[in-house]
């Protein structure tokens, strides 16, 4: 059968849908060549566009957050230094004073503080004898073992303040005047301007510190002297010199040295003081004097503010004759200053306690020495010169006197 050119063009459809694929060419009508695809034919390559990154989520601002700074404080009783105790290291000293052995079990202990304030019961200096009981004078290798054990903040108006008169003043002054600079003295003021303050900055804190006496056992402020005390009752000074102070520092301290000798009770004097003080917005009341340990309390300002007081302290050391001159106290405290994202600061005074001390000595007020009641024994008490000190009577007297929340026996 002949097929023309038309057939010929059905036929490559026809091979098309059925084989798939045609090799090579027709040549049909018109001389018009028709191409065919070719055998496994190359895939066609088409760019694609790249997946995108994802986005990552940004991090919230973080909420801006207070600042929290923290003293912890002590503050030690009278350091009484009686004739017994300054004898004794001369003894151990031959040509100076030693007084590192009256003070070694409490080595250490204050390491835990930032802060150390001690009430010096005495006036220190080199320029008179060593004397005790009733005008004392303590020589000033005292304050060698004292800045040792880390006491930088020493309390010095007290009612023996002027027992050696203007040149009794004008050499403590001298003596203190010459210790490191870290050292802050206050309790002598200049009888004109009464502004020679006293302040120290510690982990962002700024302390102010005052110190009054209720008397000076009679002694008239010295003739001659540009120095001297300030009494408690001298309100209008007082108030003066706090409101100096008070913007200038977060924590005001004041060292109150008053009271009744040898009784645990709180004078009707005490509390007038202590509460006017507090309406002054005093931060800290630290009291001394009386040469036994009293209660504390919290007191409220007229403004609303808060105020602590410890009556009194007692004895740090001394050679007193009485069971309870030798029970003394340390209080330790911590302050906390908040400083809030708009600069806005705040101060708590948190966990005020007492640490008990005992001065011991033996018969014949030998080896007169300080020890901190953790290691206190009744072997010691039934050793301890001119009476029996049990730790039950320790414990029995403390816990009658001072409220258990501020009283601990560890």
């Amino acid at each position: 059968m002949r097929m023309n050119s038309n057939d010929l063009a059905a036929c490559a459809v026809i091979a098309l849908g059925v084989g798939g694929v045609v090799v090579g060419s027709l040549l049909g009508v018109g001389n018009q060549a028709v191409t065919l695809p070719a055998a496994n034919p190359q895939p066609v390559v088409v760019d694609m566009p790249a997946e995108p990154e994802p986005t990552a989520t940004p991090e919230p601002t973080p909420e801006p957050t207070p600042t929290v700074e923290t003293v912890h404080f002590s503050a030690t009783g009278d350091d009484l230094i009686h004739d017994g105790i300054f004898l004794q290291a001369k003894g151990r000293g031959g040509d100076h004073y030693d007084f590192d052995a009256a003070y070694a079990a409490m080595q250490g202990y204050y390491d835990q503080f930032d802060v150390n304030w001690l009430n010096q019961e005495t006036l220190v200096n080199d320029e008179f004898a060593a004397s005790g009981y009733p005008m004392f004078s303590t020589p000033g290798e005292i304050t060698d073992t004292l800045y040792n054990l880390g006491f930088r903040v020493f309390s010095l108006s007290n009612n023996h303040s002027y027992d050696k008169g203007a040149a009794g003043i004008e050499a403590s002054m001298a003596h203190w005047a010459a210790m490191p600079d870290d050292v802050v003295t206050m309790g002598f003021y200049n009888l004109e301007t009464y502004d020679n303050y006293a302040y120290q900055t510690v982990n962002g804190i700024t302390f102010g510190y005052l110190s009054y006496t209720e008397h000076t056992n009679g002694l008239p402020t010295p003739s001659g002297t540009d120095y001297g005390v300030v009494y408690l009752d001298d309100h209008e000074t007082i108030a003066k010199q706090i409101a100096d102070m008070r913007p200038n520092c977060d924590v005001l301290i004041v060292s109150a040295h008053m009271g009744t000798e040898g009784t645990h009770e709180v004078n009707d004097f005490q509390r007038e003081t202590a509460q006017w003080l507090a309406d002054q917005g005093v931060d800290v009341i630290i009291g001394t004097h009386p040469h036994v340990v009293q209660n504390a309390a919290w007191l409220t300002g007229v403004n609303g503010n808060t105020t602590f007081i410890v009556y009194s302290l007692g004895n740090f050391i001394n050679a007193q004759s009485s069971r309870d001159n030798v029970i003394g106290a340390i209080l330790d405290v911590y302050f906390d200053k908040t400083t809030q994202p708009d600069g806005s600061v705040s101060i708590a005074i948190r966990d005020p306690k007492l640490h008990c001390v005992i001065s011991q000595y033996e018969t014949g007020y030998k080896n007169i020495r300080v020890i901190p009641y953790s290691q206190y024994t009744d072997e010691l008490g039934a050793a301890h010169g001119e009476f029996t000190l049990s730790r039950e009577y320790i414990e029995s007297m403390l816990r009658s006197t001072i409220d258990e929340e501020f009283l601990t026996l560890d």
